[in-house]
């Protein structure tokens, strides 16, 4: 097996594990002190479960990356190895969002602040040098000066990290989204030649695979089924926006210059983002506050279709596989440009022919 393929495999294994252990803990843990999401009207489930499973994320991710980069070291007689500066303050930023999801899903917190903290973390990396400054040719767009491309990175990452957190209100939604998307930014870096950020995918995709097992096949009355919560979806999206704006930098030091960058990361994130737009677009059209949660998103209009919630959450993963794939045919044979503007129309129609299958099934249970 070629070594950079054991590297690859080493953290994700090791982080499973870690995910096995930790989650029954977490699950004992929020069952003595009571640490339940409680159902309420704009929820679907029934029943109080506990909701701090992704306090197992980060600490899986890193405990599997430090010890993959110490058989790194081991093996070729590294002494030692070089952290650059964007490397240390996305640590300090991932901290931050992690430790404000662990402390809304302990004690909750107001959407101003978490929104506050998101912004401050996202704030750090074009301060280290780590920003967009290439469109490659979105609306004919190319290289963009700094004083664009750090703004453009902090409402970047903040809308990726909140449209992961909202798109998490059925079991394995977030979670498979991430781990899709995961794989895609994997072999983006795997291409690129940048081992050391597979390493830490692998790492974070590890501890997906436990979560899952215990979101979706656990049962309630076992007390083995949790969430992730804030502290998992807050990092999850925090972490796909830092790969996301890392693939995306021209940055011919590091990675040679590929004009199909923005489109393949763009597209490993179509569905979270382009439904919290949809979403946003609905509540300003009937004049509700933006932040404000409903059942207006795509897994809500799934279930009131008629699916069950696994079978909405095999239909968006399917979707999701969809529009990389359209994407990066689409992108071809036209621009970037136009690739956007078909998904935005293909998008809409999918969601109105939901809406209209949504009305004709609510007709017929009215006349029955």
């Amino acid at each position: 097996m070629p070594i950079n393929l054991v590297l690859i495999i080493r953290p994700f294994f090791i982080s499973i594990v870690c995910g096995f252990v930790t989650i029954p803990l977490i699950l004992s843990y929020c069952k003595k002190k009571k640490l339940f999401d409680m159902p309420n009207a704009r929820k679907i489930h029934t029943t109080n479960v506990p909701r701090l499973g992704g306090i197992s994320f980060m600490p899986s991710m890193v405990l599997s990356f430090i010890i993959t980069l110490f058989f790194l070291s081991d093996q070729y007689q590294v002494q030692k190895i070089e952290i650059n500066l964007w490397s240390l303050y996305f640590m300090i930023s991932l901290s931050m969002i992690y430790s404000v999801g662990i402390i809304d899903d302990l004690i909750g917190l107001s959407a101003n602040i978490k929104f506050a903290v998101q912004i401050l973390a996202a704030s750090l990396l074009p301060v280290a040098g780590l920003y967009i400054n290439n469109l490659y040719g979105l609306f004919g767009i190319y290289e963009i000066p700094f004083w664009i491309g750090a703004p453009m990175t902090v409402l970047t990452i903040v809308f990726i990290d909140n449209a992961m957190n909202l798109i998490d209100g059925i079991d394995g939604l977030c979670a498979s989204l991430s781990l899709l998307a995961l794989i895609g930014f994997l072999l983006c870096f795997w291409q690129q030649g940048l081992f050391t950020y597979c390493i830490l995918i692998s790492a974070l995709a590890g501890v997906l695979i436990p979560y899952l097992y215990f979101n979706v096949f656990g049962k309630t009355e076992k007390n083995m089924k949790i969430f992730m919560g804030d502290s998992g979806s807050l990092t999850l999206g925090f972490i796909l926006g830092f790969l996301f704006v890392k693939y995306t930098m021209d940055n011919r030091a590091v990675m040679p210059f590929c004009e199909d960058r923005m489109i393949k990361a763009f597209s490993l994130m179509i569905v979270p983002t382009f439904d919290v737009i949809r979403v946003i677009l609905h509540r300003i059209k009937f004049k509700q506050p933006i932040f404000n949660a409903d059942k207006n998103h795509i897994h809500h209009k799934m279930i009131r279709a008629g699916l069950s919630m696994h079978q909405s959450l095999i239909v968006i993963l399917y979707l999701a596989i969809f529009f990389f794939f359209f994407n990066i045919i689409l992108y071809s044979v036209i621009g970037i440009s136009w690739v956007l503007i078909a998904d935005i129309v293909l998008y809409t129609f999918i969601h109105l022919s939901i809406n209209v299958f949504i009305m004709r099934k609510e007709e017929k249970e009215d006349l029955t």
